[in-house]
């Protein structure tokens, strides 16, 4: 589990260029503490008791933490309405992020963070469908933190009243537990999976506000009981939206750019008169 065992410690790369620490008052997050690693030091978990693996995982997302709110401090002085998407692998999430920007080019400002382990692949397509975007490559670890998210919205250099897209690592574990200063988590659930994912994986959905079913155009030919799947969903979160979406036939996609829309205008709205950023 990577909030005991330091997974990726010192592997990751924003396009291309290492993790630093960030300097006690400089760049535009001003990070003033937490200045040491995100990832606690590289134990052994049958080392070490059961009383030191929780103080171990208090310590390192307390300091994730205190990045995060750096990070919504920053947005919400600027305006900028951040989602964090997350999913299990071959989700569909980069595809349907492409068509998300290619739908909301010239009407909204927008950048994108790309997790991945390794390559540039899916940035490249971001750039390509017309959003900036920069990669953070993990190594070996699972998850994006708030650090690395942190440092790659200073080399993005993002405008006020923008959307801030971040894909997370395909993972549906450990994103649920590392806030990244995000508005919302989006959680992006396709028909060719299980219906019993929100119960295999309650943290995640638990943590979400929004739910995009996707790959539906897939449905008359699969074996998938959507309502089925919705309703896992809502037990574990009463509250969750749901929107089935398909990014190949386009089914669903105003609803899901209406809610993107409707957040940027709140966002705006409740930026304060006086910038801290």
């Amino acid at each position: 589990m990577c909030t005991t065992c330091g997974c990726g410690i010192g592997q990751t790369l924003i396009n291309g260029k290492p993790l630093h620490k960030p300097r006690q008052h400089g760049g535009p997050m001003r990070f003033r503490a937490h200045e040491a690693d995100t990832h606690a030091p590289d134990v052994c978990v049958g080392d070490v008791s059961a009383s030191r693996i929780v103080k171990l995982e208090q310590d390192l997302l307390a300091k994730n933490n205190g990045y995060a709110e750096a990070n919504r401090r920053y947005l919400l002085a600027h305006g900028i309405f951040a989602l964090n998407l997350v999913s299990s692998p071959g989700s569909g999430k980069t595809t349907l992020l492409v068509k998300t920007i290619e739908a909301l080019n010239g009407t909204q400002p927008l950048a994108v963070i790309e997790g991945d382990q390794q390559t540039e692949n899916d940035a490249a397509r971001i750039r390509t469908a017309g959003a900036p975007a920069i990669q953070i490559n993990t190594g070996k670890g699972c998850h994006l933190d708030a650090q690395m998210v942190g440092q790659a919205m200073q080399r993005l250099g993002l405008q006020d009243d923008s959307l801030l897209l971040i894909e997370n690592v395909g993972n549906l574990v450990c994103p649920a537990s590392f806030d990244l200063g995000e508005a919302h988590k989006v959680v992006i659930l396709s028909v060719t999976e299980g219906e019993d994912k929100p119960l295999k994986y309650p943290d995640m959905f638990r943590a979400a506000s929004l739910m995009l079913l996707n790959k539906c155009d897939l449905l008359p030919y699969l074996d998938f009981d959507a309502d089925l799947a919705i309703d896992y969903a809502n037990r574990i979160n009463p509250k969750l939206q749901v929107v089935r979406i398909s990014a190949s036939s386009g089914a669903g996609m105003a609803e899901w750019l209406e809610w993107i829309r409707e957040g940027c205008r709140n966002a705006v709205a409740a930026k304060p008169e006086v910038s801290f950023g």
